[in-house]
């Protein structure tokens, strides 16, 4: 009889204790992974709680943009997965010295350090095209225009990767759901919680589109990634619903079907930083055999039992 060791993968994710870290590391322990977690805790979150009971897991508590903390954290690790980064252009319009360190520097020291033969995974942000043009399909191949600061950072970043290779980029649609370091400023998880609290939402650029992504197919894309690195690495892949290139107006249509006595009117006080009025494809991620699972409605469900539970006080990113 002939026994046959089976090597789990080590995998590092910085940033592991954010909003999606916090779903992902569950995860991959859940899969039997080796995980590692660096990061700085600066929400005070408790959200990986859950994960200690797992011999598997690991925790670094410290900045990634320590580089002797990197350095360490980086020693025999398979996969990077690095998500550890200021999220969202309120936060980085206010913080610019530190979102210009986490965001893109760290970046910068995580490539120095890491051996070669390691491999990232990285999400970027396809807030990175901007204003797109009206009717068509922003592609992998169209050119990126980042206009709020932290989305020049993210795309600043992606570049950096993507040009040191063994790497993989997924640019993101905007993610909802529910995570146990839940964020509340997200569009669909920020528009969900006033239908449900307040009845009533001011849409201001009520026509500007976007795409939409659950968080548990972001989970289950870097998985997938993961498996399939080698046919996959070195390029970049838009992450979003295909059924669901949504206006602001049309997301608050899709709402309204869940919530009937939520109401909202359109109105001139307010502007997107980002300016985010683009339709995305997802054709290339999908042509790899990946496919979402769940769709705006489960998310907008779940967000529902998840506020009977929240008080919106204590989560957000900024």
């Amino acid at each position: 009889m002939y026994f046959f060791k089976i090597s789990l993968e080590h995998i590092l994710i910085t940033g592991g204790a954010g909003y999606i870290g916090s779903v992902l590391s569950k995860s991959l322990l859940d899969k039997g992974y080796y995980v590692t977690v660096l990061d700085n805790f600066r929400y005070n979150q408790n959200s990986l709680l859950d994960c200690c009971n797992n011999k598997n897991f690991q925790i670094v508590r410290g900045d990634v943009r320590d580089e002797q903390i990197l350095s360490s954290s980086l020693k025999n690790q398979d996969f990077i997965i690095h998500l550890a980064a200021l999220v969202g252009a309120p936060i980085c319009n206010a913080n610019k010295n530190e979102a210009l360190t986490t965001n893109f520097e760290s970046t910068k020291s995580l490539l120095k350090l890491r051996d070669k033969n390691q491999k990232i995974l990285f999400p970027c942000t396809n807030s990175g095209y901007g204003i797109g043009e009206k009717g068509k399909f922003c592609t992998e191949e169209t050119a990126l225009k980042p206009i709020s600061f932290y989305g020049q950072t993210k795309v600043n970043s992606e570049k950096s990767i993507l040009d040191d290779e063994n790497s993989i980029s997924f640019r993101l649609a905007t993610v909802f759901g529910v995570s146990p370091r839940m964020r509340l400023d997200l569009l669909v998880n920020d528009f969900v919680y006033k239908a449900l609290n307040d009845k009533f939402i001011g849409i201001f650029e009520g026509h500007f589109q976007r795409n939409y992504i659950h968080i548990r197919d972001v989970v289950r894309v870097f998985l997938h990634g993961i498996e399939n690195f080698e046919k996959m690495k070195n390029q970049s892949y838009n992450v979003g619903l295909s059924n669901a290139n949504l206006s602001k107006l049309q997301l608050c249509k899709k709402i309204q079907e869940h919530i009937s006595d939520f109401i909202y009117v359109e109105s001139n006080l307010g502007k997107d930083p980002d300016k985010r009025d683009y339709i995305v494809s997802n054709e290339k991620i999908e042509n790899t055999g990946f496919k979402p699972e769940f769709s705006l409605d489960f998310g907008i469900e779940e967000l529902i039992k998840c506020y009977k539970i929240l008080s919106k006080s204590q989560y957000g990113n900024f």
